[in-house]
């Protein structure tokens, strides 16, 4: 499902564009898609972006089986305000071999926003490496089987955070940083209301920033770390064309000091 709406160009520039309100996706045995059409329509009608003009839900056969994999296991840092949340965002992703150019990339396309999609780039050099600059590369064809979620559920209720964001955070993460190309994802929502990033590595999992931007902001974005040399094409087709969900979930470990969750990789 993908949910916009009309908005007049930016500054400068003549004409309307389309401004992402909502969007969601899923893989699901076929009788359950009447449910969740409604499920997504009610989503995109009430989303706190905004009003949309256009919903667009699409069902697709997958007829290829999908890859089964492991959820990340989820934790929470200590973070008061958006500069605590920008350091702790650099001392993780320096652990994980991500250079200061390539950090100041990566700032860069989430401060600008706007994106429907993820951009790629290499973690030493910092380039961009998606060929869609203003696209991006979108994360598709990810689902969680039944038993799945209900212990994803379970566990993040434990922690006080069962909410679909961080549910379809949590899967669409563990779909991207499972491809051995990724090194770890940068997330910061454009929602208003949510103000909670995340760094997710298969090192240290998917780790949650709260306040890592101010209320109300809607500005965000979402960047891809890779390995130099990595075949983009192939990483591409993998991130949007095959099929993948999360057979088996990891544990969920509350709150921590940045230092501690850096001290527990998960490997």
């Amino acid at each position: 499902m993908r949910a916009s709406k009309t908005a007049p160009a930016r500054e400068g520039r003549n004409g309307e564009r389309e401004l992402h309100i909502s969007g969601a996706e899923g893989i699901y045995p076929a009788s359950e898609i009447p449910f969740v059409v409604t499920r997504y329509t009610e989503r995109a009608l009430t989303h706190p972006k905004g009003t949309t003009d256009k919903i667009v839900l699409t069902a697709e056969l997958i007829r290829e089986k999908p890859h089964m994999i492991l959820a990340l296991p989820v934790s929470t840092v200590s973070c008061r305000a958006p500069d605590e949340g920008k350091t702790i965002v650099q001392e993780i992703l320096s652990v994980l071999g991500i250079t200061k150019k390539a950090l100041h990339t990566g700032f860069g396309v989430i401060q600008k926003g706007g994106m429907r999609g993820a951009a790629i780039i290499s973690a030493g050099r910092g380039f961009r490496l998606d060929p869609d600059k203003q696209r991006g590369v979108r994360v598709s064809r990810l689902g969680i089987t039944a038993p799945a979620s209900r212990m994803l559920s379970a566990r993040l209720s434990d922690c006080g955070i069962n909410t679909d964001i961080v549910r379809e955070a949590v899967i669409l993460a563990s779909k991207v940083v499972s491809h051995k190309g990724v090194i770890a994802e940068l997330c910061v929502s454009d929602d208003p209301d949510y103000t909670t990033g995340y760094v997710a590595s298969d090192t240290f999992g998917y780790i949650r920033i709260p306040h890592i931007k101010v209320n109300k902001s809607t500005v965000g974005g979402r960047v891809f770390f890779v390995h130099e040399g990595l075949d983009i094409t192939g990483l591409i087709s993998y991130l949007e064309t095959t099929p993948v969900m999360v057979g088996r979930v990891s544990p969920c470990a509350g709150t921590h000091s940045v230092y501690e969750v850096l001290n527990s990789s998960h490997r």
